[in-house]
């Protein structure tokens, strides 16, 4: 009776109940976790990812679970409703907020208020970095029809290409849902490994003598320039693109509130409180999607494979149309601020910095590729209002 007893008990745990993927993606979680606690790799971001990923594959804690709905018959109208006969997990509801497309617009609100426009009007030459390293998401667009994606299956996919987390979210909600899971986890777990991925290409691609370049100091910026440019680039990319509203509206309306000098609480509450909330539920449920249901089958691994191609040639492409504009500005311009043309902000402007100031201690691109950087986040979502309006 005790044996029995004892063999219920360790059949209803997680002992009994999990398996050789769970036990796997457990494992990575734990990696993950380490990467961002011990090694400091973007610790906002991968914390609250890596733990949901550790959340969603404890067995038996269902906390991804769907809710059960059932269809009865009303006995006084004698209508059909559906009644919830079993509540969800509480990730499952926090998920909502990612598969309606709540999240991503309001981290770009965020970002917006927290971002810093004066580069990239200081130096307009720098959208065309930005644009430049887009190329890695219509390059994988195409790697991955070839590999027998549909068109918003692979569009989604290659939206990877532009390190924008929220972008890619909010692109493949809207046209593959059933791919949310390993296009999340790919998307931010390289934006997190930014540091890691882009040097090596950087370096490969220039020579000591284009990384030493320093660049002159970028003119000053009015406020006024400051206030008419989020008001303009909303009207003209909106007007031209009403799919890439969204996120552009909501990124320009952050920047509103952080220019205005009228809006300081707003734009507080917008960079602290507000964004600091959302990347907590974003990252958790990002994370949470990743069980090893839905991880270990062999379209997950060349989601997983694209989306560094993607985000590679994103990186290289930006590079070398830096490479030509150092060719062009007769040395001016140091070629390694065009991999900052990824919108991983300010994350890629960061390494431009450090790996410039590796080849040349004098040198501060800080400011240079945050031109690309800033114009890498609007282009990526103009690039996810290009896709969407075609395959949505």
């Amino acid at each position: 009776m005790f044996m029995e007893i004892l063999t219920d008990f360790l059949s209803s745990t997680g002992f009994g109940l999990g398996n050789y993927g769970h036990y796997v993606m457990l494992a990575i979680s734990f990696i993950l976790l380490y990467l961002a606690i011990a090694k400091g790799f973007e610790p906002l971001l991968l914390t609250p990812i890596a733990f949901g990923m550790l959340l969603a594959n404890l067995p038996g804690a269902n906390l991804m679970k769907e809710p059960v709905i059932q269809i009865i018959q009303d006995p006084l109208t004698g209508e059909l409703v559906s009644k919830t006969k079993e509540y969800g997990g509480l990730l499952y509801y926090l998920y909502q907020g990612v598969k309606l497309g709540i999240y991503p617009p309001l981290i770009f609100l965020g970002v917006g208020a927290m971002t810093d426009f004066g580069p990239l009007i200081a130096n307009p030459k720098s959208v065309l970095l930005g644009a430049a390293a887009q190329f890695g998401i219509f390059a994988t667009f195409i790697g991955a029809i070839l590999l027998g994606f549909t068109g918003p299956e692979a569009a989604s996919i290659g939206i990877i290409g532009g390190a924008d987390g929220p972008t890619a979210l909010y692109l493949t909600a809207k046209l593959a849902p059933h791919l949310l899971g390993p296009i999340a986890v790919a998307a931010y777990s390289y934006m997190a490994l930014v540091p890691i991925i882009q040097p090596p290409i950087m370096k490969a691609l220039t020579t000591k003598e284009e990384r030493m370049v320093v660049m002159e100091q970028l003119r000053p910026v009015s406020r006024k320039e400051k206030v008419i440019f989020p008001i303009m680039v909303t009207v003209v990319v909106s007007f031209i693109l009403p799919s890439a509203a969204p996120l552009v509206g909501m990124l320009m309306l952050g920047n509103l509130f952080r220019e205005t000098l009228v809006t300081d609480r707003l734009s507080k509450t917008a960079q602290n409180e507000m964004v600091n909330i959302v990347t907590i539920f974003l990252g958790t449920t990002v994370g949470a999607t990743a069980s090893a249901e839905n991880f270990f089958n062999i379209q997950t691994v060349s989601i997983i494979a694209l989306g560094l191609v993607a985000f590679s040639i994103g990186t290289a492409a930006g590079v070398l149309l830096g490479k030509i504009m150092y060719k062009t500005s007769g040395g001016k311009v140091n070629p390694l601020i065009g991999s900052a043309g990824v919108s991983a902000v300010p994350m890629a402007a960061r390494v431009s910095q450090k790996v410039g100031q590796e080849a040349n201690p004098r040198n501060f691109l800080l400011m240079h590729a945050m031109g690309p950087n800033v114009a890498g986040v609007i282009g990526s979502a103009i690039a996810a209002g290009m896709l969407l309006m075609f395959f949505g």
